[in-house]
């Protein structure tokens, strides 16, 4: 069985799927940090993340090792034999990655590697263009999504958890200025898909949503279709 979790920045799609997939027993892989780590290297190489052709040379070359996790278990992500598992999750790359991930030869390279992990398993996959690009046949497709002030907050407290001193007017002028950037790109632009089941997350606790998505789940395995 394949989920598709979809939704823009901090709308909690990592948090979720991963939850779900603990419960389900299912196989979690974070898109978002195949990503990032692509990013985290274009950094270190001091190249210009708007350069498609710099940017595709540099994914080429790159190693990129992302192992499943199971449950709340993060994916491991390696990249050229280093693990950068914490290091992609600092506020540079996320300033970036929404530039990195836009070019189309970069992300067509991505959906052929996600493609092939999600391959033949039980799996919950989430990031912006699972149910729309990815998985496009995913037996449930759920779009998350929340305020963005909401999702500002929470991508505010995962900062401040990791010692990143920001405010939270910067975090929502970058979420602004991410989603923008997500959803008007040419190439698996970020949007809900056709099949997709929305749900709200704003006021909502992170057990409320987890149950919501689970009770999907049994409705799909029932062979009910709809929210």
């Amino acid at each position: 069985m394949q989920i598709a979790i979809d939704g823009p920045a901090g709308a909690g799609k990592s948090t979720i799927a991963k939850l779900a997939a603990e419960r389900l027993g299912f196989i979690y892989i974070d898109t978002g940090a195949m990503y990032r780590a692509l990013t985290y290297l274009v950094l270190q190489k001091g190249a210009d993340p708007h350069d498609e052709e710099g940017v595709f040379r540099i994914q080429q070359a790159m190693d990129l090792q992302l192992e499943p996790g199971t449950g709340t278990t993060a994916c491991r992500v390696l990249v050229d034999g280093v693990d950068v598992t914490e290091k992609i999750r600092h506020p540079d790359v996320g300033k970036l990655v929404s530039i990195v991930s836009r070019h189309g030869k970069v992300r067509r390279e991505m959906v052929a590697l996600q493609q092939k992990l999600a391959s033949g398993r039980n799996v919950v996959m989430d990031g912006r263009d699972i149910g729309t690009t990815v998985l496009p046949k995913a037996d449930l497709k759920i779009f998350l999504s929340a305020s963005v002030e909401e999702r500002a907050r929470r991508r505010l407290a995962e900062f401040m958890q990791k010692g990143h001193g920001l405010t939270l007017d910067a975090v929502i002028a970058e979420l602004k200025q991410r989603d923008h950037i997500d959803s008007t790109r040419e190439v698996s632009s970020l949007c809900k898909a056709d099949d997709a089941v929305e749900i709200d997350t704003t006021d909502l606790s992170i057990e409320q949503v987890v149950e919501r998505v689970l009770a999907l789940v049994v409705r799909r395995e029932n062979g009910v279709q709809g929210p």
